[in-house]
């Protein structure tokens, strides 16, 4: 069905409502993890803080205690990367993945030498996984042990990529250390992953959760080349014109609010997927910030909005119990924003390091 044509601010305000950032929303916490199709969860703090931005009320133990009991899970996903993601998500998307997973494998044992052979490889991890949760410090001695002749790099990156491994969560300040143990996911859930690949329910996710969006936007999120598959659905979703390649497509129900709805302050996490999830993210980050963004080593910066938009990054540091959330924007900021700012800070940084004794923020002025 045919739509009109979007602007950046109408596309940035129908995304942030989608991703809950135009208000805290009261949706339970598996509700919202779903909403999200998950979050990417490189940094441990990462989706305790990126719910805490998006959930009213939430407290870090409710994640926590979701993780303890499996219904949350951390696993790799999308794009190849570790996601916090419900149970019954990582079941449903987990299979409709594997081609992101076996062609990211295949691009890194094409660049390395020796021979490989990946049943022989899955085989031996799983024999060892099955014993005991094994870190990959561990899985590579044993790897190399049994093929001598072959890449430790390759060896550790087939297993990622061909055995579905969830992250054992120890009793952390962010449920999971820093040097994780792994296991099978059909043994921590308890079930054996389904043999069901379903695309389109994925582009409806996906929608969901960051549209309206074009074809090329829902390849760089999930790493799936999915335009047939849209191009299958075009009956059923709207379609603003955006030239040939780059009409964007949404769910007749998604959200669309007013381009000039109030966007209030908020603060994101390191690798927030609202920033990774679009191959063009002029909706929320000008190109003239990018390099503060996203930067080398695939690293994100955690950062901040206002009206929308990222206008600077932030970061945290405790020196004797004393924790300072610094702020530095990007451009100057008007009083009210700067106030707002400070009071949003404030309460992250005692949410982050509740155990410190006093709390500050520290807004810099622009460099």
């Amino acid at each position: 069905m045919a739509a009109d044509l979007l602007t950046v601010r109408q596309l940035n305000r129908a995304t942030l409502a989608r991703q809950l950032l135009l208000e805290r929303s009261d949706m339970s916490l598996h509700a919202a993890v779903e909403r999200l199709v998950g979050l990417q969860g490189q940094a441990s703090r990462g989706p305790f803080v990126g719910l805490w931005t998006r959930l009213a009320g939430f407290e870090r133990a409710q994640l926590a205690a979701a993780v303890d009991d499996r219904s949350i899970i951390k696993a790799t996903m999308v794009r190849a990367t570790l996601h916090v993601v419900t149970t019954a998500d990582y079941l449903a998307v987990r299979p409709t993945l594997q081609p992101v997973l076996s062609d990211a494998f295949a691009a890194i044992r094409d660049q390395r030498p020796g021979p490989f052979d990946l049943d022989a490889v899955v085989a031996e991890a799983r024999r060892h996984l099955d014993e005991a949760p094994r870190s990959f410090a561990e899985l590579t001695t044993v790897l190399t042990a049994a093929f001598p002749d072959a890449d430790p790099g390759t060896l550790r990156y087939g297993v990622r990529t061909h055995v579905p491994l969830v992250q054992v969560p120890t009793a952390t300040t962010w449920s999971f250390p820093g040097n994780p143990r792994f296991t099978p996911a059909a043994s921590w859930l308890a079930r054996s992953l389904p043999d069901v690949v379903d695309r389109a329910a994925l582009v409806r996710r996906y929608l969901a959760a960051f549209g309206p969006a074009t074809a090329a936007d829902l390849r760089t999120w999930s790493g799936l080349d999915l335009a047939d598959t849209v191009a299958g659905l075009a009956d059923e979703l709207r379609v603003h014109p955006g030239g040939r390649g780059k009409d964007l497509y949404d769910l007749p129900d998604g959200p669309r609010p007013d381009p000039d709805v109030v966007a209030p302050v908020r603060f994101l996490p390191e690798f927030d997927n609202v920033l990774l999830a679009h191959a063009k993210r002029t909706r929320i980050v000008a190109d003239e910030h990018r390099k503060r963004v996203y930067l080398p080593g695939l690293q994100v910066s955690p950062t901040f909005l206002v009206d929308g938009m990222v206008a600077g990054v932030w970061g945290t540091a405790v020196v004797r119990k004393a924790a300072t959330l610094t702020i530095e924007p990007f451009a100057a900021l008007d009083r009210a924003t700067r106030q707002a700012l400070e009071e949003e800070g404030e309460a992250l940084v005692r949410f982050i390091e509740p155990g410190a004794r006093t709390w500050a923020v520290r807004l810099e002025e622009p460099a």
